[in-house]
């Protein structure tokens, strides 16, 4: 299944589009995936980075109160650590600080795709072309183009991440187990 969505995201003309589709496609059936390691096993077994960044991102529009209309960037995902809140269908009888930790991991994970899809796709308009005609580009070994969204800085990244630990411990109302910490240190 996974290799079959990936060859189904080359074979378009433009793998947005059809990562786009495919993406719209499948994400309400993984609202409906009842456990945590099932939708993890589906997220971290998908061979498409640019699929599985869509999925994501997906996700986390669907968990912010107010979506952004910010492109795909790392500005976009401090928008989600800022805004996003536990999915209430995933709200199963885990602990408030495990589903904490499933979105710091699809966080993770979301950052991971869309780096990868930087580097295998350094310029926007690679997306917008067939794999026959990004060829030439990718023996090019073009450097990846950063979108002003992707200059953030390291006080951005604090600020959001302090208000992020302030969030979610007043929502767990105890001090965080070490392992939202380690997630913590590793997203940062």
């Amino acid at each position: 299944l996974q290799r079959m969505l990936s060859m189904a995201v080359e074979v378009d003309r433009s793998p947005t589009c059809s990562s786009r589709k495919i993406a719209d496609d499948i994400f309400p059936f993984i609202l409906n995936i009842p456990l945590r390691s099932q939708r993890e096993t589906l997220l971290n077994t998908m061979q498409s980075q640019l699929l599985r960044c869509r999925l994501l991102e997906l996700l986390f529009q669907h968990s912010c109160d107010v979506p952004t209309t910010l492109s795909m960037s790392l500005d976009k995902i401090l928008y989600f650590l800022s805004h996003s809140s536990v999915l209430p269908q995933f709200q199963d009888e885990t602990a408030t600080w495990q589903r904490w930790d499933e979105m710091l991991q699809y966080l993770s994970l979301l950052l991971m795709s869309y780096q990868s899809v930087k580097v295998a796709f350094p310029l926007a308009e690679h997306l917008r072309s067939s794999l026959s005609d990004r060829m030439h580009l990718i023996v090019q070994k073009a450097k990846p183009r950063l979108q002003d969204s992707d200059d953030i800085s390291k006080l951005d990244i604090q600020l959001k991440m302090n208000a992020f630990i302030s969030r979610m411990q007043e929502a767990l109302g105890q001090p965080l187990p070490q392992q939202i910490h380690e997630k913590l240190f590793m997203l940062q």
